[in-house]
């Protein structure tokens, strides 16, 4: 474990192991977009078919470097989307991308990483500011129903909450529980909740902005997240068992 926690982010990660109760993870927590599901094409589209409708400035194709590299209060400044209007916006949006749901993918290598997860008896979870009708039909269009549970927050910046509530209901402590998610304010709902966080660089923030907000691990492929946790994990069962 050390070793690996060093490999990403050097002595710093050490030191800051020795100061929290030990890793041993019995919870996965997953966040949906970005993470699990490719949503970004078809929610640039949203945004901006949105942006005529609410008033507030569309993301160009060229300021998308810049706008990961911003946490979510940076860019709805820069896109002037105001807190106001935040509610209706998201709902308007997840209605938009349930009409784009079938054409979603998994990003690459996750399916795998889920599925030797689950086959290893992990139990896992997802919370997400999509909806639930959402998430389900995506994991049933591409044989990932293997999810314990799908916890949904209708807030923007309300994952901190559900991640408290689905670790109760698991009967979990804090160090037992990680989440799995691309964006800053996963990292910020996670500090909040207290819990620990592994955020990954194939979804939306840029690796300079995960970093920014200190997670605890940083995974660069889906298979990193399988080697953090291969010292917690069960043998795999044999073919057919």
């Amino acid at each position: 474990m050390n070793r690996f926690a060093t490999m990403i982010f050097g002595k710093t990660a050490r030191l800051k192991r020795r100061a929290k109760p030990k890793f041993a993870p019995k919870l996965l927590i997953f966040d949906f977009d970005g993470t699990i599901g490719d949503t970004f094409a078809a929610g640039l589209e949203i945004l901006n078919l949105l942006s005529t409708e609410f008033g507030f400035r569309p993301l160009r194709e060229e300021d998308v470097p810049r706008a990961r590299d911003m946490r979510t209060h940076q860019l709805m400044k820069f896109l002037g989307i105001k807190t106001s209007r935040l509610a209706k916006i998201s709902a308007r949006g997840t209605i938009e991308l349930k009409k784009r749901i079938d054409g979603v993918q998994p990003l690459e290598g996750v399916p795998a990483a889920l599925r030797e997860l689950h086959k290893r008896g992990h139990p896992l979870g997802i919370v997400t500011s999509n909806t639930e009708e959402n998430v389900r039909i995506f994991l049933k269009n591409h044989d990932l129903e293997i999810f314990d549970f799908v916890r949904c927050s209708s807030k923007l910046f309300g994952k901190a909450r559900e991640i408290r509530g689905a670790r109760k209901r698991a009967r979990a402590k804090k160090h037992e529980v990680l989440f799995i998610g691309d964006e800053t304010r996963d990292i910020e709902a996670c500090q909040k909740a207290g819990v620990r966080i592994a955020a990954v660089t194939w979804g939306y923030n840029s690796p300079s902005a995960l970093c920014a907000l200190k997670p605890d691990y940083l995974l660069n492929s889906p298979g990193e997240l399988i080697a953090l946790l291969e010292p917690y994990l069960p043998e795999s069962p044999p073919s057919g068992a």
